[in-house]
């Protein structure tokens, strides 16, 4: 089996779809067990109330969760449409009606008498298409214009994002990723508010973790994804480098995450803590050095998982797309929870 015909199985509209619909189903699970783990761990190690504990983490979930959900599907209130969400959403039955419309066009001018093709292109009218059936569509069909147009709809081709897209992309997976950062830090309050462990400390540590996380794990390696793809893009057209192929542009993508983001972005964020936030907070500052406030860790390096997806997204394969809320989901749990290392684990609100 090709590499590039599973490409193609997991980039089919319908799988995507698939994957759109479970999203809520797999956040609100995986975010329970890992609450649920995290606070019998928590309170296991350093013998602390287990109820403010699961109370605290419930809300700072359930927030990061919903905020997540209402930045990537939009937000409706009374049949009125408050917020458009940041995902292009296509509703099951209207995609069918596409795929079966291609379907019908493509026979209308073409004639098909081997059964194989046949039952491929009846399969692909109401579900998603075998790796087999792929490898019999691209096989057995003959190339044309006619052909070309029926894959654009059933097996859509990577897409090759210009300039002015690119940063359109950056844009909004950045705002994608700063909502459930917003969600976790805001839901990080409530729980304190609720079990009355509100204070100045853990507010100041929800605010500084919501600002590592962005820039140091979202923002600035977005950012730096693009600026690299631009550069790319400018050189190849002065016919400085060579063509551009997918794999290249992902490593020209993943050099500018490691030089914008990985490296720069928790030293920035540091900088920021120490400079503006404790300050602003009143918070004397027990940092001495840049990373005294707040350590690059082995999660973080995970947490760029989300900056492969961004990469994958800008080198044209849609496939990831709909995970991207479950990848963020880290990021908001720890911005709520005020994480500062492991030497400040015990949370300065979860008395």
């Amino acid at each position: 089996m090709k590499i590039s015909t599973l490409c193609k199985y997991v980039d089919q509209p319908m799988i995507l779809n698939k994957l759109d619909q479970k999203m809520p189903a797999i956040l609100i699970g995986a975010g329970g067990i890992y609450g649920v783990a995290d606070s019998v761990y928590y309170c296991k190690k350093y013998k602390k109330s287990s109820k403010k504990k699961f109370i605290q983490n419930a809300i700072v979930i359930s927030s990061t969760i919903l905020a997540s959900l209402i930045g990537t599907r939009g937000l409706k209130i009374g049949g009125k449409k408050i917020f458009n969400g940041l995902m292009e959403r296509v509703n099951f039955t209207e995609l069918q009606k596409v795929q079966a419309q291609a379907v019908e066009k493509y026979l209308a001018v073409k004639k098909i008498s081997d059964a194989d093709v046949s039952n491929a292109l009846e399969t692909v009218k109401f579900k998603e298409l075998s790796l087999k059936q792929i490898e019999i569509l691209q096989n057995k069909l003959p190339l044309s214009p006619a052909r070309q147009e029926l894959f654009s709809v059933i097996l859509p081709e990577k897409k090759n994002l210009n300039s002015k897209e690119i940063f359109s992309e950056i844009k909004r997976l950045s705002l994608l990723g700063l909502i459930p950062v917003l969600g976790g830090v805001t839901g990080g309050f409530i729980a304190d508010k609720v079990t009355h462990t509100i204070n100045r400390k853990g507010m100041a540590d929800k605010v500084k973790e919501g600002l590592y996380q962005y820039l140091a794990n979202i923002f600035l390696c977005n950012a730096g994804a693009g600026a690299a793809l631009f550069l790319s893009e400018k050189l190849e057209k002065a016919g400085k480098i060579k063509s551009l192929t997918p794999a290249k542009k992902l490593f020209v993508i993943l050099t500018g995450i490691t030089a914008t983001g990985i490296v720069g972005g928790s030293y920035i964020a540091n900088y920021i803590s120490q400079k503006c936030l404790d300050p602003l907070f009143k918070e004397r500052s027990y940092s001495k050095g840049i990373y005294d406030e707040r350590k690059p860790e082995a999660l973080d390096i995970v947490l760029h998982a989300d900056d492969i997806a961004t990469a994958g997204i800008l080198s044209g394969f849609k496939w990831i797309e709909p995970a991207l809320p479950f990848m963020y989901f880290i990021s908001g749990y720890r911005a709520g929870t005020g994480y500062r290392n492991a030497k400040n684990r015990v949370s300065h609100s979860s008395g």
